[in-house]
This record gives C-alpha cells, sequence and structure tokens, in this order.
C-alpha cells in the first residue's frame, strides 16, 4: 500500500496539493494569526477583518486578526519576522515597509525583503486631494498655477511626518514645481478639523475620512492620488491626468516569515487570491475606497522592492526626518 508521504509527493509532483504541510505536520493544525499594525475601527482594519473571513473560509481553520499598533507599524512586523516560519503567524504588511528602512532605519525589521516573506497582494487604497473652498482652483492644473502665483502661502495638513498622505504631498510638489507648507498633524482625524475650519488650505486624505467633508460641501475634490478612478468619486480625476505616473496609494499584502515552507506558502497564496477575486468582497469593500488587488508573491515582492527604492529616495532627497 503507498504510504502518506509518498501519496503526498505524488500530489507535489502533478501539481496538486488540497492542503499544504509544514514540519509540524499537516497545515495549518490550529488557528492561524494575522498581525496588524492598525488599532481596530478604521478602514484597515476593517478591509483585514474582511479578506481573513473569506480566507477563513477555504482553509477551514479561524483566523484570529490581532492588532500590534506601534512603531509605525514595525511592532507587528517585527513580531512576525520573528515568528516561527510554520504558516500559523502571518503579517498583513503595508506601504510602511518600504517607507520605514529610509525614514527610520533604527526600527526592526531594518530590511523587511530579507526578514519578511512576500505572499500576495491584498489591496490598495489611493488619497482625495481636496481644499478648502476659499482656494479658487477647482483641478489639478488649477492649484498648480496658484500654487506658483502664491509660493509659500498654502499649507497642506498630513496624519503625520512620513505618512503616504504626507509622502503623496511631496511627491506632488517636485512633480508640480511649486512652493507649499507641509504640516503635520497627529492623525488625519485633527487635520480635517483644521481644513474645515480654513487654518489649513488642503491635505492627501484617506477615502473614508474626505468623503463626508467632500460631501456636505466643507471642501472640495480636485483628484485622487491613483492611477485609476474611485467608483466612490468617479468624477473625480486622477492627478495623473495632469502630472503624468503620478500614483500614490496605501496598500497592503500578506506576508509570513522568512523560511516558511513553501507549499505553506502556496496555498497561502492561493487562498488570498480566492479573497481578492471574489466579487461580493470586492464591491462590499469598494464601499469603502479600499480596491482589492490580486497578485502572486513575485508580484508583491517587486512593488516592496520598487517602492523601497522609490519611497526612499523621495525621502532622501526631500530631507525628510520622523517628528
Amino acid at each position: 500500500m503507498t504510504d502518506r508521504r509518498s501519496l503526498l509527493l505524488a500530489g507535489l509532483a502533478a501539481g496538486i496539493l488540497p492542503r499544504a504541510a509544514s514540519a509540524q505536520g499537516e497545515w495549518p493544525a490550529r488557528p492561524v494569526t494575522m498581525v496588524t499594525g492598525y488599532a481596530p475601527g478604521g478602514v484597515t482594519d476593517l478591509a483585514t477583518r474582511a479578506i481573513a473571513e473569506r480566507i477563513q473560509r477555504e482553509l477551514g481553520q479561524p483566523i484570529v486578526v490581532d492588532p500590534k499598533p506601534g512603531g509605525a507599524t514595525s511592532v507587528s512586523a517585527t513580531q512576525v519576522a520573528q515568528s516561527r516560519p510554520d504558516g500559523h503567524t502571518l503579517l498583513m504588511g503595508t506601504t510602511s515597509l518600504a517607507i520605514n528602512p529610509a525614514l527610520q532605519p533604527g526600527l526592526t525589521p531594518r530590511d523587511p525583503r530579507q526578514e519578511l516573506a512576500p505572499v500576495g497582494m491584498a489591496y490598495r487604497t489611493p488619497f482625495v486631494l481636496h481644499l478648502h473652498p476659499d482656494v479658487p482652483a477647482r483641478s489639478t492644473a488649477e492649484l498648480i498655477a496658484y500654487a506658483k502665483a502664491n509660493p509659500g502661502r498654502l499649507n497642506f495638513g498630513s496624519s503625520g511626518t512620513g505618512a503616504v498622505n504626507h509622502l503623496c504631498l511631496e511627491m506632488f510638489r517636485r512633480e508640480a514645481g511649486i512652493d507649499v507648507v507641509h504640516i503635520p498633524y497627529r492623525g488625519g482625524a485633527p487635520a480635517l478639523i483644521d481644513l474645515r475650519a480654513g487654518r489649513i488650505q488642503g491635505m492627501f486624505a484617506a477615502v473614508l475620512e474626505a468623503l463626508p467633508v467632500v460631501r456636505e460641501g466643507a471642501t472640495r475634490a480636485i483628484a485622487i492620488s491613483s492611477k485609476d478612478r474611485l467608483p466612490l468619486l468617479p468624477d473625480v480625476p486622477p492627478v495623473a491626468e495632469t502630472l503624468a505616473g503620478f500614483d500614490g496609494v496605501f496598500w497592503q499584502g500578506l506576508f509570513a516569515p522568512v523560511g516558511t515552507p513553501q507549499p505553506v506558502l502556496d496555498r497561502l497564496g492561493a487562498v488570498l487570491r480566492v479573497a481578492t477575486e471574489d466579487a461580493g468582497l470586492r464591491a462590499r469593500l469598494a464601499e469603502q475606497g479600499v480596491a482589492l488587488q490580486t497578485g502572486d508573491a513575485a508580484f508583491l515582492a517587486r512593488l516592496l522592492a520598487t517602492e523601497t527604492e522609490s519611497w526612499g529616495r523621495l525621502i532622501r532627497d526631500a530631507g525628510i526626518r520622523p517628528e
């Protein structure tokens, strides 16, 4: 009689592996922990939990979402990088993995590309470039022209120095050749309060933070930071329609500790693909300004490498330092 090991090897050779095997036996052998660097309640937490629930249905084991905020998400990333590489501890990593090596090189993991194994993409979400109504610009081109005519007189907020929306502002400032003042806040909410009040004149804001004030007319949305239009604001064009190639988004992807067995990574990638291609989940998260994106481990590895270089160059050239 053919033993279990022979069947497993035959399945691998044929490309058929219904359940991944790890050094501990069949995987997953127990609940899987998905660590995230953000506190519960925000859109990042909502999207992570929705994706985890869909993956859980495929794996047949519970997925426990474990928020570990702190250290610009380095607390969560370090925990996973140092975990046993058996597929039972995963990281929902973000753009900060590409930003931190240049912005805060003392944080761990110092090189996520070497200490975390990419599994696949999860989603992207852009920012809304919106202005206080006192600013007469109604398009990206008009804003650039107005800023050039009024150098140093426009104040733009962000959710903090080195945050993705701050880096979008720096990229916009560089590509447009304008002089605007960056005002960092401790989060997007206080920046929006000052934007509504006219104490700052604009910002790149997270979609769900910007939508209420845009819809009530307290601010004017003039552009989206991604290359593609946002279904929630279909009439608002991308910055890239004025500044070719402009693309600044917040993304998340799934990672495991380096050393995780390849069959486990393959199985994880397969169930993540099922989640990101789920039409119902896509529609549900699109209502939150989140665009699920399918991309395998190689795609995520390239994205991390490309953005580590591009954001790092921007941080160094602009002399950005953490607060």
